[in-house]
């Protein structure tokens, strides 16, 4: 039934431009826009410097405190991998996957966008995540994000990846239980339902959440969970010196654009994302993977 519901939203709205979604007016989907900006800064020189920027991801870290979490699972590590957007960021990608060799973790969560564009093809886009899961030994789970089609679903699930649409899992370690909850896109086809999603979550017990973007953060800390992983803003990707996003393209408070948050007991973490959207440069704003470590406080 959810197949159904999202590739018809898609067929009625996946270029729309203008006046769906969360924002009125959606600069991905609009490809001359992308033109302009890469013209724009061909001749002002900085394209390439912008492009080298992008490669670089970084490895960065993040700890939640809770008196919630179960004891044990204290010291529990997620790997986070947000906006990808892999058939357009080969060399971030081909740096992930060398990082994602030293790294040590006991569960990857992937928010969503792991094509470049909004619609069209997207067989190089499941390629490019193939090429780093065998650098991942862990269970992975997975969202949609704006930018993706409900058809890659069967092939990211074939490749091992536990897909969440409005769905939730269990984590369980030594009698004790976490539970992972993801939902469907909440920007651009708002096909999210945290109802949905967590009716099958204890009320008493620790939940993460997991969506495409932060924008939801309202329902998701009524919801009561206790931590919402999120990307989609890219830190805004081109920013001024300081890490000053110029766009953000989601429709929140800037404060929740990038890194770690709280709000209402909940805590946050935005990922500015490993790859780019619409044009590969970045400017102040440095790719990330991101390693969450869970730690129970008495």
């Amino acid at each position: 039934m959810h197949a159904h519901l999202r590739l018809g939203v898609e067929r009625d709205h996946e270029a729309q431009v203008f006046g769906y979604g969360r924002n009125y007016f959606h600069f991905e989907n609009l490809r001359p826009f992308a033109f302009f900006v890469e013209y724009t800064l061909k001749l002002s020189g900085m394209y390439w410097r912008g492009k080298r920027n992008a490669a670089r991801v970084q490895v960065r870290t993040n700890t939640v405190r809770s008196v919630d979490l179960p004891a044990e699972f204290d010291g529990f590590t997620i790997l986070q991998l947000a906006d990808l957007h892999g058939d357009m960021n080969a060399i971030a990608m081909a740096r992930v996957a060398e990082l994602l060799g030293d790294l040590d973790f006991d569960l990857c969560v992937l928010t969503g966008d792991y094509r470049g564009a909004t619609h069209g093809p997207h067989d190089a886009a499941v390629r490019s995540v193939a090429t780093l899961l065998p650098k991942i030994n862990s269970p992975v789970f997975g969202i949609l994000g704006n930018h993706d089609t409900v058809r890659m679903v069967p092939a990211l699930e074939d490749l091992g990846i536990r897909m969440l649409m409005n769905e939730s899992e269990t984590i369980e370690r030594n009698g004790a239980a976490i539970y992972i909850v993801g939902v469907d896109d909440p920007h651009f086809y708002r096909t999210d339902n945290i109802e949905q999603a967590a009716a099958g979550v204890p009320h008493d017990s620790f939940s993460i959440l997991l969506a495409h973007t932060p924008e939801i953060y309202r329902r998701a800390a009524h919801a009561e969970f206790n931590l919402m992983l999120a990307g989609h803003t890219h830190g805004g990707q081109i920013c001024l010196p300081g890490g000053i996003p110029i766009l953000l393209d989601s429709s929140l408070p800037r404060r929740f654009g990038a890194g770690a948050w709280k709000h209402h007991g909940m805590d946050g973490y935005t990922s500015v994302g490993a790859g780019t959207s619409i044009v590969p440069v970045r400017f102040n704003c440095p790719p990330e993977i991101t390693l969450h470590r869970l730690e129970r406080t008495s």
